[in-house]
């Protein structure tokens, strides 16, 4: 699989200027999970755009609750019930909405630049490559007739970004690194040694307190420092290695990065790039996808196929290239020793940044972990728990400052401390109290996927803390079902039957799914642990007493408990096909007639104009994907590329975000394999024009690893692993006519599925 993108030319940035969006976001982003870099490939003068995942603006620690919420939450509860809307949202706006309204927000480390050649010759034969197998970007050039090439990386095994240049002449090469420009937060710049620079910076609002340090490694020639300066000189190749920390983790950065600097300065820098290539590999090459070879395309620049593919041309490889890529970022931004990916992964340009680049957890932060499991990227998944671990306290004490309840409640957006309070004093959005709820399900999905008891034993305190809040919080309607209130539907607003507008409602339908996953899921995970209790039982007693799933008078699923009209029918935010993707309360084999009222909920959005960030296009190919749509879904993989991505092939909301990229990728695996209420279907949304293909290592629940090869859109080769043993259930293609086990592993038949048993480790050939 080539998985090369190209380009042929250097990012037009501006030295003294900040970049617009779209200069920004032609540069190539690399990172090893917790330090990222952007690469903007110029030649006599280059710029690497820095950042690390706790540089944050300010700190945490604040009590934002608004100390009026806790007395009038069930007033606003009441007005809702009376159909009394405006009333309650000025009495929300009054008393709930938080004070300050904004939580903190993600940094940047700011920007080191380089000088390579002193002339001003003219360049030629430009190339710059990221390649996504080894994770490094690579440039060649020519000036004057000698050739010159370049590499960066960002090692996550030495805990350095790298850049090296050399001469393929044997030229003598120069350089010279300037540490900072113009920022006004620089605390002091010290000469650490010959070799090495180093540059402290305090964040703003009382924030953390970060160390960036330079080394250069030279071969040949001269090194020198002169104030903020590094410089080498007549080398015969040369190795800048940097180094990011900050004071988060109650250490003192400019020692925790001197002692990185020095230890890979000792070390040849061959070795220090084959120690990066293996370790990125052992996550990366655990998948390879294909859609069938096109060389010629592959030699392309990046920004000609997407131009291309804009004008109505295919180009099957690059949509297997941007799967890649999409995995590619999670190992770069998301790793067991990291934070987890932000809105914006690790890669932020700016000091205030949109949305405050922060964890959007009513859809983003969660999308952002939808290919973790399926993509064979299971570790990159435990950040997001360690930051739902930071945010229990949090939580613990806002559910019992703001409503008087136990357990852990979170409303739609978190940051690097863990605050759990509202965000903004925006109706549509601020008040929804189902943030650790739905965060808390990914628990449960890393556990289906891995079977990891050892796991589960450690993180279901925190699915029976968020459980518990919202077995406090349910209160019983008019028609005895238990429902939540004051909430959203995020972000939408409806037309109530009096004529009111209105956002603040109560049994949202999205509600009433996260909350049957989460307590479904704690009562599984206590019945495996062991440690069912008296929440266990209240739970169980809950579970039957919520509304189920209604159908509306245009044949959509009701997005809330009744069937109001919508403001906005062509909404980003489609939240009530929750049940549809990423859970499994809608399917076919259960619920026909609801999935053909999620086909009307969606084919309503979009013909109203839906699907026009970035993001809410991914999650629309995951639902035509579970909806056994290929064409529907193809259809919006495109979209996605042809209206949604950026040349460097991030997300486009616009700004960037990157959850498009993780729940694009998401999607394409969606539309290979889906492993629904145990049961795994081949090939369930293939587009008639992804006729061939192979893909290896996806994973299903269970601990499973399954690859395949298809011609023609049928299946002719395949195995199944089962990596701890157990039941398998597959829908058997009809391709398929033999199913064979080297282990004593007992086959079935009922009907098209094949129920496979064994003791242990086994595997399952499928032949034609």
């Amino acid at each position: 699989m080539n998985n090369h993108l190209l380009y042929d030319r250097p990012v037009p940035y501006q030295r003294f200027k900040s970049d617009s969006e779209e200069i920004w976001n032609e540069a190539a982003p690399i990172g090893n999970g917790n330090m990222g870099a952007m690469v903007f490939g110029g030649v006599q003068a280059e710029k690497l755009q820095l950042n690390e995942d706790t540089i944050w603006y300010g700190n945490g620690g604040r009590n934002r609750v608004n100390p009026e919420a806790k007395d009038n939450y069930l007033k606003i509860r009441r007005l809702l019930s009376d159909g009394m809307v405006s009333d309650a949202q000025k009495l929300a706006s009054d008393t709930m909405m938080p004070i300050p309204d904004q939580q903190r927000n993600y940094s940047t480390a700011g920007e080191i630049f380089f000088e390579f050649h002193e002339d001003k010759e003219e360049f030629k034969n430009y190339i710059r490559c990221l390649d996504l197998n080894q994770a490094i970007v690579t440039m060649e050039y020519e000036i004057g007739g000698r050739q010159y090439q370049r590499e960066y990386f960002a090692s996550a095994v030495h805990q350095v970004i790298a850049l090296h240049q050399e001469s393929k002449d044997e030229e003598k090469v120069n350089g010279c690194l300037t540490l900072t420009f113009f920022r006004s937060n620089v605390e002091k710049i010290e000469k650490i040694s010959e070799h090495i620079l180093s540059m402290t910076v305090k964040e703003g609002a009382n924030g953390c307190c970060y160390c960036v340090m330079a080394a250069i490694k030279n071969k040949g020639g001269t090194v020198e420092i002169h104030r903020d300066q590094i410089r080498v000189n007549e080398a015969d190749s040369f190795t800048v290695y940097l180094s990011v920390r900050s004071d988060f983790y109650k250490e003192e950065p400019s020692g925790w990065c001197r002692k990185k600097l020095e230890s890979v300065l000792k070390l040849p820098y061959e070795f220090v790039k084959s120690e990066h290539i293996k370790e990125y590999q052992s996550y990366f090459n655990r998948v390879q996808f294909s859609l069938g070879q096109d060389t010629e395309k592959a030699e392309r620049p990046i920004p000609e196929r997407l131009k291309a593919m804009q004008q109505g041309e295919q180009d099957l490889e690059l949509i297997a290239a941007y799967y890649q890529f999409g995995r590619y970022l999670l190992i770069s931004s998301s790793r067991p020793w990291s934070q987890p990916a932000n809105l914006q992964g690790i890669w932020n340009r700016n000091e205030h940044p949109a949305w405050g680049s922060k964890y959007t957890i009513n859809i983003n932060t969660e999308m952002n972990y939808w290919p973790a499991e399926s993509c064979n990227l299971s570790e990159c998944h435990l950040p997001l728990f360690g930051l739902i671990r930071r945010m229990l306290p949090f939580g613990q004490k806002v559910a019992r400052d703001m409503y008087g309840l136990s357990g852990f409640v979170a409303h739609h957006n978190t940051d690097l401390f863990g605050d759990c309070a509202p965000q903004d004093t925006v109706m549509p959005s601020t008040i929804w109290p189902m943030g650790a709820a739905w965060l808390c399900t990914h628990i449960w999905k890393h556990y289906e996927y891995t079977l990891d008891q050892k796991f589960l034993r450690e993180n279901i305190d925190l699915m029976k803390e968020a459980s518990l809040f919202i077995s406090e919080y349910l209160f019983e309607n008019h028609e005895g079902k238990l429902i939540t209130g004051p909430s959203i539907s995020p972000e939408n607003t409806y037309l109530h039957q009096s004529g009111q507008e209105g956002q603040l409602c109560i049994g949202p339908t999205m509600d009433t799914e996260i909350i049957r996953d989460l307590l479904e899921a704690c009562i599984k995970g206590a019945e495996i642990t062991g440690c069912e209790d008296e929440l266990t039982n209240k739970l169980r007693a809950i579970l039957p007493r919520l509304p189920e799933l209604s159908v509306g008078k245009y044949g959509q699923l009701m997005e809330w408990a009744e069937d109001y009209e919508e403001m906005e029918p062509g909404h980003r935010h489609i939240s009530h096909l929750y049940a549809l993707y990423p859970s499994e309360q809608i399917t076919y084999e259960r619920t026909p007639e609801l999935m053909e009222a999620a086909r009307v909920t969606l084919e309503r959005r979009l013909k109203n104009g839906g699907g026009h960030t970035g993001w809410s296009r991914a999650w629309i190919i995951t639902m035509w994907a579970r909806l056994r749509d290929g064409e529907k879904a193809g259809e919006n993989i495109r979209d996605l590329l042809t209206k949604s991505t950026y040349p460097n092939l991030f997300d486009c909301h616009p700004p960037f975000q990157i959850d498009g990229n993780f729940g694009g990728t998401a999607g394409i695996a969606e539309m290979l394999l889906q492993c629904i209420n145990g049961e795994l279907t081949f090939l369930p949304a293939l587009p008639k024009t992804w006729d061939c293909g192979h893909i290896s290592g996806l994973k299903a629940k269970g601990a499973i690893t399954v690859s395949f090869t298809w011609k023609d859109g049928e299946v002719i080769s395949g195995s199944i692993l089962a990596e701890k043993g157990g039941r398998c259930l597959f829908l058997k293609p009809d391709s398929i006519t033999k199913i064979v086990s080297e282990q004593k592993v007992n086959i079935t038949y009922e009907g098209q599925k094949a129920v496979c048993y064994g003791e242990g480790v086994y595997e399952i050939q499928l032949l034609a």
